[in-house]
């Protein structure tokens, strides 16, 4: 009888950090996860700290034109987030998102050593210049010095990758998915992790890039490398209260393995020669196919959705290793149906990373004071950051329980909703700043002034943007981490919410592609394009932001096309 108590105490497929079974009570819950949510101000500090100014640096350091700049930026914040995939799937493969985020911390801190040193070191930066001056050109690094340069940002890519695709997953992991109060704490981790993120956000673009512009840029790549640092001990404490899941194998493998098993029977199934190869069999191949038709037998039979799939179940595979139960292809079908949603989100993104780019280089062309505060352009995150710091806990404590009430539901506000309000504000932002830039350029031609002295207009017109996109990124990263979270398979959770940030990297990617076409497009004939060129107040920014808002409009109509067929798993309710 105790040993049967014992074991109902023991969090199944779940072990501490000394590889220990987890147990129920001392491991796991909101204490465990608080660590995680105190990392990840620390985290999203150092990376943001760089990440909303890099642009400005690029191109007053490394001499960069505006729209290279912002090119070089969009890549490698969507590289960043690309790789929380492979992030993902160490940690379901292999490693526990433990081992990924301490590993993680370790890569990033030494990119961020690399680039400090750099900074710190005019012999590894390009000559100083005047733009002004043409006695003094300015040259574009190269060489060496810029093989140093894209080898620090790009081993911070990789220790942000990884850190995204295993520290929101770690603390997911901390609650119990099968009671209703572990559901709900779960939800409000979710929602606490973009309040954390938002106050690490916070820091990084108020005092971190005030010292950036005011005191060198060594500094802020120095504040940022002692932060993830200092993150690690942070994180270590918390390890005697961690469960950590245990892997189960490559996600991927059993994903191909079903896909090409459909394909392939199906294939069988129609040619008149498939006797051959079922009699082609050894002994030991045919039992062991009896031994799997045994285990399918005990299961349920497939869902009739995405019916091509079945046949990877099959009594008479084409090769018996390509035998798949009916657990495995279902849990290919979720995947696959959570896709279209994951495609759905790559525009937001596309949206999102015009903040570190050409918001960033609008705002520094205005007049960034408010009274004798002068306001370092690159700070004009802080806008969409406190309102997602003021707004989160709002919506945890008050929207939601209301919502559960009046709907009668668990969830309140679904995630698919959550998903598309912030979709909706993409597009009303994108209109908003379009609006802002017409006014932006009118004072600009009429002003007539130096290009490199600030506008008589006030850098907080931009903020409005800044607002309406920050809304939208609280609503969908959060919902469709807890989407992506709540809907996978058990062996492929860390996977699965990695898209979350993949998505991110699909629209920096997007943006890159984007701005290229459309300087493309509408270049030529001895004409620049829409963005291209020296002076920000030459481009055609203002047609950018409303090709921008139609295509956010288009994506969000796709959006709801795909969230209204989309049933849940555990509940099969509807958008």
């Amino acid at each position: 009888m105790e040993v049967e108590q014992e074991q109902s105490n023991i969090w199944e497929g779940y072990v501490d950090w000394k590889k220990r079974p987890a147990i129920k009570g001392h491991h796991g819950g909101m204490l465990a996860a608080s660590f995680v949510l105190a990392v990840e101000v620390m985290e999203n500090l150092a990376y943001l700290a760089n990440a909303s100014n890099l642009v400005l640096y690029l191109i007053k350091h490394m001499h960069f034109s505006p729209s290279k700049a912002a090119n070089h930026v969009t890549n490698f914040m969507g590289t960043a987030f690309l790789l929380a995939l492979l992030g993902g799937f160490l940690s379901d493969a292999f490693f526990t998102t433990y081992h990924i985020y301490l590993i993680s911390a370790l890569v990033e801190f030494l990119g961020l050593v690399i680039l400090t040193i750099q900074a710190r070191s005019s012999s590894l930066k390009p000559p100083e210049c005047n733009p002004i001056e043409a006695t003094i050109p300015c040259q574009e690094v190269h060489g060496a010095k810029a093989s140093l340069l894209f080898l620090g940002l790009y081993l911070i890519a990789l220790g942000v990758g990884g850190i995204k695709g295993s520290l929101p997953v770690h603390g997911a992991e901390q609650f119990d998915d099968n009671s209703m109060k572990g559901r709900k704490q779960r939800s409000t981790f979710f929602n606490y992790f973009m309040f954390c993120l938002s106050v690490g956000a916070l820091i990084a673009v108020t005092l971190v890039v005030w010292i950036e512009d005011n005191k060198g840029w060594e500094w802020g790549f120095g504040i940022s490398m002692l932060t993830i640092l200092l993150s690690i001990p942070v994180f270590l404490a918390g390890s005697c209260f961690y469960k950590n899941k245990i892997p189960s194998g490559s996600p991927l493998t059993m994903i191909v393995k079903v896909l090409i098993a459909a394909i392939l029977n199906a294939c069988v199934a129609r040619s008149p020669s498939n006797a051959i190869v079922s009699m082609s069999l050894s002994p030991n191949d045919t039992q062991q196919q009896q031994t799997v038709t045994k285990d399918l037998e005990e299961t349920e039979t497939p869902t009739t959705s995405l019916k091509f799939l079945n046949h990877a179940t099959t009594n008479k595979p084409a090769y018996s290793f390509l035998q798949c139960s009916v657990k495995q292809v279902e849990e290919v079908k979720i995947v696959l149906r959570v896709l279209p949603i994951f495609g759905c989100t790559i525009m937001l993104n596309c949206c999102l990373a015009q903040l570190s780019t050409f918001s960033v280089q609008q705002a520094s062309t205005m007049n960034t004071k408010i009274g004798s505060l002068k306001v370092p352009a690159a700070s004009l995150p802080v806008f969409p950051v406190m309102f997602i710091i003021f707004l989160a806990p709002i919506y945890d404590h008050i929207i939601i329980p209301f919502a559960r009430r009046a709907t009668k539901s668990e969830m309140g506000i679904s995630h698919l909703q959550r998903i598309g309000i912030g979709l909706l504000l993409s597009v009303m932002a994108t209109a908003v700043a379009a609006l802002v830039e017409i006014k932006r350029k009118r004072i600009a031609m009429r002003a007539g002034i130096n290009p490199h002295e600030p506008l008589p207009i006030t850098f907080l017109w931009i903020a409005f943007q800044y607002l309406f996109l920050g809304s939208a990124d609280l609503f969908t990263l959060a919902g469709l981490m807890e989407f992506f979270f709540t809907e996978a398979p058990a062996n492929m959770k860390s996977l699965a919410t990695s898209l979350s940030f993949a998505s991110l990297a699909m629209g920096y990617y997007l943006s890159t592609v984007i701005v290229s076409v459309v300087n493309s497009v509408t270049g030529g004939s001895g004409h620049p394009g829409w963005l291209s060129g020296e002076n920000l107040n030459h481009y055609h920014l203002e047609k950018f932001y409303w090709l921008m808002c139609v295509l956010s409009a288009l994506n969000f109509l796709h959006y709801l096309f795909w969230a209204r067929r989309y049933k849940y798993q555990s509940t099969g309710a509807k958008l």
